[in-house]
C-alpha cells in the first residue's frame, strides 16, 4: 500500500511479445493498461500496431531478442506486464506432426525468468496444454516466483467475441490470486454475426466498398458462385445437389468435413475466424445472405476490432492473404480487454 508522502504507483505498463496486428494490446489498452511496445518478426504488423495502439513497434524475432532489450522497454516505477501469444500453429489440430514452435514458448519462459515482471499473461491454442513444453513453462514460472498461476481454455463467446473460438488463457502473478473473472456473456446472450456485421454495406464477390477499402471480398469462380447460391445459413456442401459437390466430398474420407463451403448464421456466433476466412471454401465463411465470402472488414469485426481499425497505410495495396493472416492470427480485442480488466483489478488489489 502507498505510505504517506509516496506517490501512488502508475497504471500497469505492458510489453507485447508476438504482438501481431495489436488485438491483445488494443484490448488491454482499452482496459487502462499502458502499452510500451510490441515485438513481432512480421513487418506487416508495424502499421496496424503503431497506427491503432500508438506504441512503438520493434521488428524482431522474439526468439532471438535479449532480456536486456525487452527490459529496457519498460519505464521505471509502474507495475510491469509481459504479454504475448507465441506462434501456435505447431500445437493446432492441423499441425500435429510439427513441434518447431516449442522455441517461442521456451523463449517466453526465459524472458519471464530473467525479467520477473509483476504479471504475465499468455494466450494460445487449447492443444498446447497436452505437450511437455507447457508443463516446462509452468515450472519455469513457479521457479521464478510466480506462486499464483491460473490457466483455462476459454470459450471466447463468453467474453463478448462473436465466434465459437476457444483459446487457452494464462495469467500469473507474483503478488496474489489472479484469474480472468466470470464470463460476461452466457448462452442465449452471445454476440452474434448479426450484431457484428449487419451494418456493413452490400458488395458483390470480388468487389470492394468505395467508403472502406478493407470491406472487400474474394472473387468466386462460376462453380463456387453456384455453390454459394445453393448454400443455406449454418449448412455445408451436404445441402447441395450432387452435381455441385467436390469429388473429395463423395469419398468416405471427405464426408465428415461438413464445416466447409457454408454460410454463417445471422443469429449465432461465427465459426472460428482463421487466417483464410476470406475464402468461401476454407470454412463456413459464406456471408449469411449475400452471395460471397465475408470481407476482410467483416472478419476484423468478428475478431472485435473496431470498425475503423487500420491494417494498411492509406494508398497502399491490399493483399487478401497478408491482411487475412493479420486478422486471423490476432487475439480478439474483446478477449484482450477482458484480460486487461482482470489485470487492472489485480493491480488495484495487490500492488497499488
Amino acid at each position: 500500500m502507498v505510505t504517506n508522502g509516496q506517490a501512488k504507483r502508475r497504471a500497469p505498463v505492458a510489453v507485447d511479445l508476438f504482438c501481431g496486428a495489436g488485438g491483445l494490446s488494443y484490448g488491454m489498452q482499452r482496459a487502462g493498461i499502458h502499452i510500451c511496445a510490441g515485438i513481432d518478426i512480421d513487418p506487416a504488423c508495424r502499421h496496424p500496431f503503431e497506427a491503432n495502439v500508438g506504441a512503438a513497434f520493434h521488428e524482431a524475432d522474439a526468439v532471438e531478442i535479449s532480456p536486456e532489450f525487452v527490459g529496457s522497454l519498460f519505464p521505471d516505477g509502474a507495475p510491469r506486464v509481459l504479454a504475448g501469444c507465441a506462434p501456435c500453429q505447431p500445437f493446432s489440430s492441423y499441425n500435429r506432426a510439427q513441434r518447431d514452435g516449442w522455441g517461442p514458448l521456451s523463449k517466453f519462459g526465459e524472458l519471464v525468468d530473467h525479467l520477473r515482471p509483476d504479471i504475465v499473461t499468455m494466450e494460445n491454442v487449447p492443444g498446447l496444454t497436452r505437450y511437455p513444453v507447457f508443463e516446462k513453462y509452468i515450472w519455469t514460472l513457479e521457479r521464478a516466483g510466480y506462486r499464483h498461476i491460473w490457466h483455462r481454455v476459454v470459450h471466447c463467446a463468453e467474453y463478448g467475441v462473436p465466434q465459437t473460438r476457444k483459446r487457452l488463457v494464462l495469467l500469473a502473478s507474483r503478488h496474489g490470486d489472479i484469474n480472468l473473472g466470470p464470463p460476461t456473456h452466457r448462452s442465449g446472450g452471445f454476440v452474434t454475426v448479426r450484431d457484428a456485421i449487419r451494418h456493413t454495406k452490400q458488395i458483390g464477390a470480388g468487389c470492394a466498398s468505395a467508403s472502406d477499402r478493407l470491406h472487400r471480398s474474394s472473387s468466386l469462380s462460376d462453380l463456387n458462385m453456384r455453390r454459394v447460391r445453393a448454400s443455406v445459413p449454418g449448412g455445408s456442401w451436404s445441402d447441395w445437389r450432387p452435381s455441385l459437390r467436390a469429388a473429395c466430398h463423395t469419398r468416405e474420407s471427405g464426408r465428415s468435413y461438413n464445416n466447409v463451403y457454408g454460410r454463417m448464421s445471422w443469429d449465432e456466433p461465427a465459426p472460428t475466424i482463421t487466417t483464410e476466412f476470406f475464402g468461401f471454401g476454407s470454412g463456413r465463411f459464406g456471408h449469411p445472405e449475400q452471395d460471397r465470402a465475408i470481407s476482410l472488414r467483416e472478419g476484423a469485426l468478428l475478431q472485435t476490432f473496431p470498425p475503423g481499425y487500420s491494417f494498411v497505410p492509406d494508398g497502399e495495396d491490399i493483399y487478401m492473404n497478408r491482411i487475412g493472416r493479420l486478422i486471423g492470427n490476432a487475439v480478439p480485442v474483446s478477449l484482450g480487454a477482458a484480460i486487461g480488466r482482470c489485470i487492472m483489478k489485480h493491480v488495484r488489489r495487490y500492488i497499488d
